[in-house]
């Protein structure tokens, strides 16, 4: 049975209860009254040893608060991960030889800022210069062909730069405390053995925007070993070439060294979907689609299926739906292997 802190309230109530119930014709309810006074100090002083209390029942790692959920992680040398910036390429455009420095800023319309990572000189009309967002999240994040703005003009550039090919991605928020248990609670249940199936998947856990992650042993023979992962924070889930360098570099300082491991992306195999609901309005939509979402990150893996009872159910319990007709799919979703299902089109029927 859980452990449940009663408010300071309910303590006082029960204080007053108990000496009206001791002292025959007492009212301890009279504002101000010795009695009064002293239900309130008694109900004071139990609530903090009911404070001590409710402490204590959250001292184990599965249920821990903040603080001492990062304590446990550290006995284990775990941290939390920190966030991380959004990077990418931006186009400038303006007149041959005009130069932006290293450190320029620029402006998205909502206010954050970009800075260049290195010196930029226009050729050809056109200059290609990194950028990274100076507030660590994955809300710096920005598609390809947005634009950018400088902050102050530069001589002889234009006023506005294009996002490249690529977008402005891998930035990532602070580890939550559901996935650093997640974390802390894989290392209690399955320890480092030294390079056995699960070390990999705990290693690859570690690295920033990673948030699941699959191993496969002997995958091309003895000694070989192939790992794909997934960044559910990002917009696109599949991670980009940065993402798959920066996760094998991190397991090839860990890997014993007789491995071969392969790190690599799965493949999206998009769900598409067809759905009447009832009632149909944006909200609801919104609220089935967040539902479809978190399904899938719960339960799609490479090669893995989807329950088409469990599609329709995460329909049903999207909050506003009264009633659906889901058309397509028909029967279980299953992906081929190496490849993961992604939530595709949906179709309002």
């Amino acid at each position: 049975m859980s452990f449940e802190r009663p408010t300071l309230t309910t303590l006082v109530s029960r204080a007053r209860d108990d000496i009206n119930a001791r002292m025959p014709g007492a009212d301890s309810r009279l504002r101000r009254s010795t009695l009064d006074v002293l239900a309130r100090v008694h109900a004071g002083a139990m609530h903090g040893a009911y404070g001590m209390l409710d402490s204590n029942a959250r001292f184990l790692p599965d249920v821990a608060d903040t603080a001492l959920l990062e304590r446990w992680a550290a006995m284990f040398g775990l941290t939390r991960k920190p966030a991380a910036a959004a990077t990418g390429n931006v186009t400038l455009t303006g007149d041959d030889d005009a130069e932006v420095p290293e450190g320029t800023i620029l402006l998205r319309a909502d206010g954050a800022r970009y800075a260049t990572a290195a010196d930029a000189t226009i050729a050809s009309g056109t200059a290609t210069v990194a950028v990274s967002a100076e507030t660590a999240g994955a809300a710096g994040a920005m598609d390809a062909g947005q634009s950018l703005t400088f902050l102050s003009p530069v001589a002889g550039v234009d006023a506005t730069a294009a996002v490249a090919a690529g977008g402005l991605a891998a930035g990532a928020d602070a580890e939550s405390d559901a996935d650093l248990r997640g974390r802390l609670l894989l290392r209690l249940r399955q320890p480092v053995r030294g390079g056995a199936a699960s070390d990999y998947v705990y290693w690859a856990l570690e690295v920033a925007g990673v948030t699941r992650a699959w191993i496969y042993p002997n995958w091309d023979g003895l000694g070989t070993v192939k790992l794909l992962f997934v960044m559910d924070g990002e917009d696109d889930i599949i991670p980009d070439a940065g993402a798959i360098a920066a996760v094998d570099a991190w397991i090839a300082a860990r890997r014993p060294v007789c491995a071969d491991v392969t790190v690599a992306a799965p493949v999206a195999d998009p769900l598409d979907l067809t759905i009447a609901l009832t009632p149909d309005s944006s909200e609801v939509r919104a609220a089935v689609e967040a539902e479809l979402r978190d399904l899938i990150a719960r339960e799609a893996e490479p090669g893995g299926t989807l329950l088409i009872s469990h599609i329709r159910e995460a329909i049903s319990i999207a909050a506003g739906e009264t009633d659906h007709v889901l058309t397509v799919p028909s029967a279980n979703v299953t992906a081929a292997a190496g490849e993961i299902t992604t939530l595709g089109t949906i179709t309002w029927a």
